[in-house]
């Protein structure tokens, strides 16, 4: 339902987490794209994904947001290798804001 959505924002989604390196940062979502897939609150909706080792790291079923845009970003050719070489959270806030933090930076042994 939200795919659509989600698949809109991934190029900057893959920018800003090349662009995580070297600080947290935010993505300003646009409310009326939720609004008009019939999903959003006044309040909003909140949730963190946390990638490791490329993988999904904790449970994100509180929302259908947040499985919904891990599914995108981990089935999308160009994002996939980002989160297989550091370990990230993606944050929603009820601001609509998506932030996007590096955790950890994987070390391969061809580096």
């Amino acid at each position: 339902m939200h795919t659509q959505i989600w698949n809109k924002y991934l190029p900057v989604i893959k920018i800003l987490l090349k662009r995580a390196s070297q600080g947290d940062q935010v993505l300003d979502l646009n409310r009326i794209d939720f609004e008009r897939a019939g999903s959003a609150r006044k309040a909003g909706y909140r949730f963190t994904i946390e990638f490791i080792n490329g993988k999904v790291g904790n449970v994100i079923s509180g929302t259908p947001l947040a499985p919904e845009l891990a599914t995108a970003m981990l089935e999308d050719p160009n994002i996939k290798p980002i989160l297989q070489a550091g370990d990230y959270t993606v944050s929603l806030n009820t601001k609509f804001q998506l932030t996007l933090k590096l955790i950890a930076v994987r070390v391969t042994e061809n580096s």
